[in-house]
Protein backbone atom coordinates (compact mmCIF):
# COMPACT_ATOMS: atom_id res chain seq x y z
CA UNK A 1 0.00 0.00 0.00
CA UNK A 2 2.85 2.39 0.73
CA UNK A 3 5.19 1.29 -2.05
CA UNK A 4 2.53 1.60 -4.76
CA UNK A 5 0.02 -0.96 -6.00
CA UNK A 6 0.88 -0.79 -9.70
CA UNK A 7 4.60 -0.69 -8.91
CA UNK A 8 4.31 -3.79 -6.71
CA UNK A 9 2.42 -5.68 -9.40
CA UNK A 10 4.95 -4.76 -12.09
CA UNK A 11 7.89 -5.87 -9.95
CA UNK A 12 6.09 -9.11 -9.10
CA UNK A 13 5.47 -9.92 -12.76
CA UNK A 14 9.12 -9.19 -13.59
CA UNK A 15 10.25 -11.43 -10.72
CA UNK A 16 8.01 -14.20 -12.08
CA UNK A 17 9.42 -13.70 -15.58
CA UNK A 18 13.05 -13.84 -14.43
CA UNK A 19 12.54 -16.81 -12.09
CA UNK A 20 10.68 -18.81 -14.74
CA UNK A 21 13.30 -18.02 -17.37
CA UNK A 22 16.07 -19.18 -15.05
CA UNK A 23 14.01 -22.22 -14.06
CA UNK A 24 14.10 -23.40 -17.64
CA UNK A 25 17.87 -23.49 -17.37
CA UNK A 26 18.05 -25.21 -13.96
CA UNK A 27 20.29 -28.25 -13.65
CA UNK A 28 19.24 -29.64 -10.27
CA UNK A 29 16.33 -30.00 -7.88
CA UNK A 30 17.74 -27.60 -5.27
CA UNK A 31 18.17 -24.87 -7.86
CA UNK A 32 14.61 -25.37 -9.09
CA UNK A 33 13.21 -25.20 -5.56
CA UNK A 34 14.99 -21.90 -4.91
CA UNK A 35 13.58 -20.48 -8.12
CA UNK A 36 10.10 -21.75 -7.20
CA UNK A 37 10.39 -19.89 -3.90
CA UNK A 38 11.35 -16.77 -5.83
CA UNK A 39 8.30 -17.29 -8.01
CA UNK A 40 6.24 -17.47 -4.83
CA UNK A 41 7.52 -14.03 -3.89
CA UNK A 42 6.57 -12.75 -7.33
CA UNK A 43 3.11 -14.24 -7.00
CA UNK A 44 2.54 -12.43 -3.71
CA UNK A 45 3.76 -9.12 -5.15
CA UNK A 46 1.14 -9.53 -7.90
CA UNK A 47 -1.73 -10.95 -5.84
CA UNK A 48 -1.66 -8.74 -2.74
CA UNK A 49 -2.08 -5.32 -4.38
CA UNK A 50 -4.71 -6.50 -6.87
CA UNK A 51 -7.88 -5.95 -4.78
CA UNK A 52 -6.82 -2.42 -3.80
CA UNK A 53 -5.88 -1.69 -7.40
CA UNK A 54 -9.21 -2.99 -8.66
CA UNK A 55 -10.94 -0.71 -6.18
CA UNK A 56 -9.13 2.22 -7.77
CA UNK A 57 -10.03 1.22 -11.31
CA UNK A 58 -13.73 0.32 -11.17
CA UNK A 59 -16.87 2.18 -10.20
CA UNK A 60 -18.10 1.39 -6.66
CA UNK A 61 -21.25 -0.22 -8.04
CA UNK A 62 -19.15 -2.73 -10.02
CA UNK A 63 -16.67 -3.58 -7.28
CA UNK A 64 -18.31 -6.79 -6.02
CA UNK A 65 -18.67 -8.18 -9.53
CA UNK A 66 -15.05 -7.49 -10.41
CA UNK A 67 -13.83 -8.97 -7.12
CA UNK A 68 -15.65 -12.16 -8.06
CA UNK A 69 -13.72 -12.28 -11.33
CA UNK A 70 -10.47 -11.59 -9.50
CA UNK A 71 -11.12 -14.44 -7.07
CA UNK A 72 -10.97 -16.85 -10.02
CA UNK A 73 -7.30 -16.18 -10.71
CA UNK A 74 -6.00 -19.20 -8.83
CA UNK A 75 -8.41 -21.86 -10.17
CA UNK A 76 -7.97 -20.45 -13.69
CA UNK A 77 -4.19 -20.76 -13.44
CA UNK A 78 -4.42 -24.21 -11.86
CA UNK A 79 -6.78 -25.49 -14.55
CA UNK A 80 -4.67 -24.09 -17.39
CA UNK A 81 -1.48 -25.53 -15.91
CA UNK A 82 -3.04 -28.98 -15.49
CA UNK A 83 -4.65 -28.97 -18.93
CA UNK A 84 -2.00 -27.25 -21.06
CA UNK A 85 1.24 -27.92 -19.18
CA UNK A 86 1.47 -31.67 -19.87
CA UNK A 87 0.76 -31.10 -23.58
CA UNK A 88 3.48 -28.46 -23.86
CA UNK A 89 5.99 -30.55 -21.93
CA UNK A 90 5.22 -33.61 -24.02
CA UNK A 91 5.62 -31.65 -27.24
CA UNK A 92 8.61 -29.36 -26.62
CA UNK A 93 9.91 -30.31 -23.17
CA UNK A 94 9.57 -29.11 -19.60
CA UNK A 95 12.17 -26.35 -19.99
CA UNK A 96 10.13 -24.73 -22.75
CA UNK A 97 7.09 -24.74 -20.45
CA UNK A 98 9.01 -22.61 -17.93
CA UNK A 99 10.05 -20.26 -20.73
CA UNK A 100 6.48 -19.96 -21.99
CA UNK A 101 5.39 -18.92 -18.50
CA UNK A 102 8.25 -16.40 -18.36
CA UNK A 103 7.12 -14.88 -21.65
CA UNK A 104 3.51 -14.69 -20.46
CA UNK A 105 4.55 -12.93 -17.24
CA UNK A 106 6.71 -10.47 -19.16
CA UNK A 107 3.90 -9.77 -21.62
CA UNK A 108 1.45 -9.17 -18.79
CA UNK A 109 3.90 -6.77 -17.15
CA UNK A 110 3.94 -4.78 -20.38
CA UNK A 111 0.13 -4.66 -20.45
CA UNK A 112 -0.08 -3.50 -16.83
CA UNK A 113 2.57 -0.82 -17.49
CA UNK A 114 0.71 0.51 -20.53
CA UNK A 115 -2.95 0.11 -19.56
CA UNK A 116 -3.14 0.65 -15.79
CA UNK A 117 -2.90 4.24 -14.65
CA UNK A 118 -0.14 5.38 -12.35
CA UNK A 119 -0.31 4.83 -8.59
CA UNK A 120 -2.48 7.31 -6.75
CA UNK A 121 -2.07 8.90 -3.38
CA UNK A 122 -3.57 6.77 -0.62
CA UNK A 123 -6.71 8.88 -0.25
CA UNK A 124 -7.41 9.41 -3.93
CA UNK A 125 -8.57 5.85 -4.56
CA UNK A 126 -11.35 6.19 -2.01
CA UNK A 127 -13.27 9.22 -3.18
CA UNK A 128 -10.47 11.80 -3.22
CA UNK A 129 -11.38 13.37 0.11
CA UNK A 130 -8.35 12.14 2.01
CA UNK A 131 -4.84 13.42 1.27
CA UNK A 132 -3.16 11.79 4.23
CA UNK A 133 0.49 10.87 3.93
CA UNK A 134 1.27 7.16 3.69
CA UNK A 135 1.53 5.38 7.01
CA UNK A 136 4.60 3.49 8.13
CA UNK A 137 4.44 -0.20 7.35
CA UNK A 138 4.56 -1.14 11.04
CA UNK A 139 1.53 1.07 11.78
CA UNK A 140 -0.33 -0.59 8.90
CA UNK A 141 0.59 -3.98 10.27
CA UNK A 142 -0.52 -3.10 13.81
CA UNK A 143 -3.85 -1.75 12.56
CA UNK A 144 -4.49 -4.86 10.48
CA UNK A 145 -3.54 -7.43 13.10
CA UNK A 146 -5.25 -5.41 15.82
CA UNK A 147 -8.63 -5.61 14.04
CA UNK A 148 -11.01 -8.52 14.31
CA UNK A 149 -12.23 -8.40 10.70
CA UNK A 150 -8.92 -9.30 9.00
CA UNK A 151 -8.38 -12.19 11.43
CA UNK A 152 -11.81 -13.66 10.68
CA UNK A 153 -11.35 -13.20 6.94
CA UNK A 154 -7.96 -14.90 7.10
CA UNK A 155 -9.19 -17.78 9.26
CA UNK A 156 -12.16 -18.30 6.94
CA UNK A 157 -9.84 -18.39 3.93
CA UNK A 158 -7.64 -20.93 5.72
CA UNK A 159 -10.61 -23.19 6.49
CA UNK A 160 -11.53 -23.07 2.80
CA UNK A 161 -8.14 -23.39 1.13
CA UNK A 162 -6.88 -26.24 3.32
CA UNK A 163 -9.69 -28.56 2.34
CA UNK A 164 -9.87 -27.41 -1.30
CA UNK A 165 -6.20 -28.16 -1.93
CA UNK A 166 -6.42 -31.42 0.00
CA UNK A 167 -9.27 -32.68 -2.18
CA UNK A 168 -8.09 -31.33 -5.55
CA UNK A 169 -4.41 -32.01 -4.89
CA UNK A 170 -4.95 -35.70 -4.21
CA UNK A 171 -7.30 -36.33 -7.13
CA UNK A 172 -4.50 -37.51 -9.46
CA UNK A 173 -3.42 -40.02 -6.79
CA UNK A 174 -6.97 -41.26 -6.29
CA UNK A 175 -7.47 -41.59 -10.03
CA UNK A 176 -4.17 -43.45 -10.40
CA UNK A 177 -5.16 -45.92 -7.69
CA UNK A 178 -8.46 -46.44 -9.54
CA UNK A 179 -6.58 -47.26 -12.75
CA UNK A 180 -7.41 -44.06 -14.62
CA UNK A 181 -4.89 -43.14 -17.33
CA UNK A 182 -2.60 -40.21 -16.39
CA UNK A 183 -3.79 -38.04 -19.27
CA UNK A 184 -7.43 -38.56 -18.35
CA UNK A 185 -6.66 -37.99 -14.67
CA UNK A 186 -4.99 -34.67 -15.47
CA UNK A 187 -7.96 -33.58 -17.56
CA UNK A 188 -10.46 -34.51 -14.84
CA UNK A 189 -8.43 -32.67 -12.21
CA UNK A 190 -8.26 -29.61 -14.47
CA UNK A 191 -12.06 -29.80 -14.86
CA UNK A 192 -12.53 -29.79 -11.09
CA UNK A 193 -10.17 -26.83 -10.70
CA UNK A 194 -11.90 -24.92 -13.50
CA UNK A 195 -15.28 -25.49 -11.87
CA UNK A 196 -14.08 -23.36 -8.97
CA UNK A 197 -14.03 -20.34 -11.30
CA UNK A 198 -17.79 -20.42 -11.68
CA UNK A 199 -18.36 -20.01 -7.96
CA UNK A 200 -15.96 -17.08 -7.75
CA UNK A 201 -17.62 -15.26 -10.64
CA UNK A 202 -21.16 -16.02 -9.45
CA UNK A 203 -20.32 -14.75 -5.95
CA UNK A 204 -19.51 -11.32 -7.39
CA UNK A 205 -22.71 -11.24 -9.41
CA UNK A 206 -24.83 -12.29 -6.41
CA UNK A 207 -23.19 -9.75 -4.11
CA UNK A 208 -23.91 -7.14 -6.78
CA UNK A 209 -27.59 -8.15 -6.63
CA UNK A 210 -27.69 -7.71 -2.87
CA UNK A 211 -27.27 -11.28 -1.60
CA UNK A 212 -25.74 -11.21 1.87
CA UNK A 213 -22.07 -12.24 2.11
CA UNK A 214 -22.76 -14.60 5.01
CA UNK A 215 -25.40 -16.39 2.90
CA UNK A 216 -22.81 -17.10 0.21
CA UNK A 217 -20.26 -18.26 2.80
CA UNK A 218 -22.84 -20.54 4.46
CA UNK A 219 -23.79 -22.01 1.08
CA UNK A 220 -20.18 -22.63 0.10
CA UNK A 221 -19.15 -24.37 3.31
CA UNK A 222 -22.32 -26.50 3.53
CA UNK A 223 -21.82 -27.63 -0.07
CA UNK A 224 -18.14 -28.45 0.50
CA UNK A 225 -18.83 -30.46 3.63
CA UNK A 226 -21.81 -32.34 2.21
CA UNK A 227 -20.09 -33.09 -1.11
CA UNK A 228 -17.05 -34.70 0.47
CA UNK A 229 -19.19 -36.78 2.81
CA UNK A 230 -21.17 -38.10 -0.18
CA UNK A 231 -18.00 -38.64 -2.21
CA UNK A 232 -15.84 -40.44 0.35
CA UNK A 233 -17.92 -41.76 3.24
CA UNK A 234 -18.84 -45.45 3.40
CA UNK A 235 -22.28 -46.59 4.50
CA UNK A 236 -22.50 -50.30 5.38
CA UNK A 237 -19.25 -50.82 3.49
CA UNK A 238 -20.60 -49.21 0.31
CA UNK A 239 -19.14 -45.98 -1.08
CA UNK A 240 -20.07 -43.72 -3.97
CA UNK A 241 -19.24 -44.90 -7.48
CA UNK A 242 -16.73 -43.03 -9.68
CA UNK A 243 -19.38 -41.01 -11.54
CA UNK A 244 -21.08 -39.86 -8.34
CA UNK A 245 -17.69 -39.13 -6.78
CA UNK A 246 -16.69 -36.93 -9.71
CA UNK A 247 -20.03 -35.10 -9.58
CA UNK A 248 -19.60 -34.50 -5.85
CA UNK A 249 -16.04 -33.21 -6.24
CA UNK A 250 -17.09 -30.86 -9.04
CA UNK A 251 -19.89 -29.57 -6.81
CA UNK A 252 -17.40 -29.23 -3.95
CA UNK A 253 -15.13 -27.05 -6.10
CA UNK A 254 -17.80 -25.07 -7.96
CA UNK A 255 -20.04 -24.10 -5.04
CA UNK A 256 -17.03 -23.75 -2.76
CA UNK A 257 -15.83 -21.06 -5.17
CA UNK A 258 -18.42 -18.74 -3.64
CA UNK A 259 -16.13 -18.44 -0.62
CA UNK A 260 -12.92 -16.85 -2.00
CA UNK A 261 -14.86 -14.47 -4.24
CA UNK A 262 -16.87 -13.29 -1.24
CA UNK A 263 -13.82 -12.99 1.02
CA UNK A 264 -11.88 -10.88 -1.49
CA UNK A 265 -14.85 -8.54 -1.72
CA UNK A 266 -15.12 -8.34 2.07
CA UNK A 267 -11.38 -7.67 2.41
CA UNK A 268 -11.84 -4.33 0.68
CA UNK A 269 -14.68 -3.45 3.06
CA UNK A 270 -13.31 -4.83 6.32
CA UNK A 271 -9.77 -3.48 6.02
CA UNK A 272 -9.27 -1.22 9.08
CA UNK A 273 -8.43 1.80 6.88
CA UNK A 274 -8.27 2.57 3.16
CA UNK A 275 -4.49 2.23 3.44
CA UNK A 276 -4.52 -1.36 4.76
CA UNK A 277 -6.37 -3.21 1.98
CA UNK A 278 -3.24 -4.98 0.69
CA UNK A 279 -2.13 -5.74 4.25
CA UNK A 280 -5.52 -7.33 4.94
CA UNK A 281 -5.34 -9.37 1.74
CA UNK A 282 -1.79 -10.34 2.71
CA UNK A 283 -2.96 -11.70 6.04
CA UNK A 284 -5.73 -13.60 4.24
CA UNK A 285 -3.14 -15.14 1.92
CA UNK A 286 -0.91 -15.99 4.88
CA UNK A 287 -3.54 -18.04 6.67
CA UNK A 288 -4.66 -19.47 3.35
CA UNK A 289 -1.10 -20.73 2.90
CA UNK A 290 -1.18 -22.14 6.44
CA UNK A 291 -4.36 -24.03 5.56
CA UNK A 292 -2.73 -25.37 2.40
CA UNK A 293 0.29 -26.44 4.45
CA UNK A 294 -1.77 -28.29 7.09
CA UNK A 295 -4.76 -29.64 5.15
CA UNK A 296 -3.15 -32.05 2.65
CA UNK A 297 -0.74 -33.68 5.15
CA UNK A 298 -3.62 -34.20 7.59
CA UNK A 299 -5.78 -35.81 4.91
CA UNK A 300 -2.83 -37.96 3.79
CA UNK A 301 -2.18 -39.05 7.40
CA UNK A 302 -5.83 -40.05 7.87
CA UNK A 303 -5.85 -41.96 4.58
CA UNK A 304 -2.64 -43.78 5.53
CA UNK A 305 -3.93 -44.55 9.03
CA UNK A 306 -7.19 -46.16 7.89
CA UNK A 307 -5.72 -47.63 4.72
CA UNK A 308 -8.01 -45.87 2.23
CA UNK A 309 -9.52 -42.49 1.36
CA UNK A 310 -12.95 -43.20 2.82
CA UNK A 311 -12.08 -41.85 6.26
CA UNK A 312 -10.85 -38.48 5.02
CA UNK A 313 -14.27 -36.86 4.82
CA UNK A 314 -14.23 -35.96 8.49
CA UNK A 315 -11.26 -33.61 7.91
CA UNK A 316 -13.08 -31.62 5.23
CA UNK A 317 -16.30 -31.70 7.23
CA UNK A 318 -14.46 -30.29 10.27
CA UNK A 319 -13.00 -27.52 8.09
CA UNK A 320 -16.48 -26.72 6.77
CA UNK A 321 -17.96 -26.55 10.28
CA UNK A 322 -15.13 -24.25 11.35
CA UNK A 323 -15.77 -22.10 8.28
CA UNK A 324 -19.47 -21.86 9.13
CA UNK A 325 -18.68 -20.65 12.64
CA UNK A 326 -16.29 -18.03 11.30
CA UNK A 327 -18.80 -16.96 8.65
CA UNK A 328 -21.37 -16.43 11.41
CA UNK A 329 -18.93 -14.19 13.28
CA UNK A 330 -18.21 -12.25 10.09
CA UNK A 331 -21.93 -11.79 9.55
CA UNK A 332 -22.26 -10.28 13.03
CA UNK A 333 -19.44 -7.81 12.33
CA UNK A 334 -21.04 -6.75 9.05
CA UNK A 335 -24.45 -6.43 10.68
CA UNK A 336 -23.09 -4.27 13.48
CA UNK A 337 -20.71 -2.05 11.55
CA UNK A 338 -21.53 -2.07 7.85
CA UNK A 339 -24.51 -2.58 5.59
CA UNK A 340 -24.22 -6.11 4.22
CA UNK A 341 -25.56 -5.25 0.78
CA UNK A 342 -23.50 -4.10 -2.18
Amino acid sequence: DGFGLKRSMLIGLLVLAVASALGGMATGASEMLVLRALEGLGLLLVALPAPGLIRQLVEPGQLNRMMGFWGAYMPLGTALALAVGPLVMQGIGWRAWWWVLAALSLGMAGMVWRLVRADQRPGEAFGGASRAAPMDWNLRLRQTLGSRGPWLLAACFGAYSGQWLAVVGFLPTIYAEAGVAPGVAGGLTALVAAANMSGNIVSGLLLQRGVLPRTLLYTGFVAMGASTVLAYARVDGVSAGPVLQLACVITFSAVGGLIPGTLFSLAVRLAPTPHTVSTTVGWMQQLSALGQLCGPPLVAWVAASVGHWHGTWWVTLACSVLGLLIAHALGRILQNSLPEGP
